[in-house]
C-alpha cells in the first residue's frame, strides 16, 4: 500500500502566499515523477508542475514564475505566491512509484482546497 497525504492548503488573500506539501509512504522502493494538478469547479483537472527524479521540472504555463515545485526523496512541495483568484481550486499531489513488490502504481492524494479570495 502506498499513500500520499497533502497539507498546507487554506484561504489567502488575491496577492499572498501558500505552501502545499504532500509525503508518500508505504511499501515503496522508488519515486520517478511527482506532481501537483488542480481541478476547479466546473472544471477537468489539469497539471499545475511536475518534477522528475532528477530535479527536473515543469510548469503549466499560468503558474511559471510565481509558483515552484521542489523534492526531497518521498516529499513533494509547491510554493505559490502572487496568487490569484484562478488558482482557486482542489490541489493533488501525484506520484509515479515503484512499490517493493515490482509493482508500478500512479498514486493520488486526496486533495487540498485553495481558496484565493479578492
Amino acid at each position: 500500500q502506498v499513500q500520499l497525504v497533502e497539507s498546507g492548503g487554506g484561504s489567502v488573500q488575491a496577492g499572498g502566499s501558500l505552501r502545499l506539501s504532500c509525503a508518500a509512504s508505504g511499501t515503496i522502493r522508488q519515486i520517478s515523477a511527482m506532481g501537483w494538478y488542480r481541478q476547479a469547479p466546473g472544471n477537468q483537472r489539469e497539471l499545475v508542475a511536475t518534477i522528475s527524479s532528477s530535479g527536473f521540472t515543469n510548469y503549466e504555463a499560468s503558474v511559471k514564475g510565481r509558483f515552484t515545485i521542489s523534492r526531497d526523496g518521498f516529499k513533494v512541495n509547491l510554493g505559490m505566491n502572487d496568487l490569484k483568484l484562478e488558482d482557486t481550486a482542489v490541489y493533488y499531489c501525484n506520484a509515479a512509484v515503484l512499490a517493493r513488490s515490482a509493482s508500478r502504481l500512479l498514486v493520488w492524494g486526496q486533495g487540498t482546497l485553495v481558496n484565493v479570495s479578492s
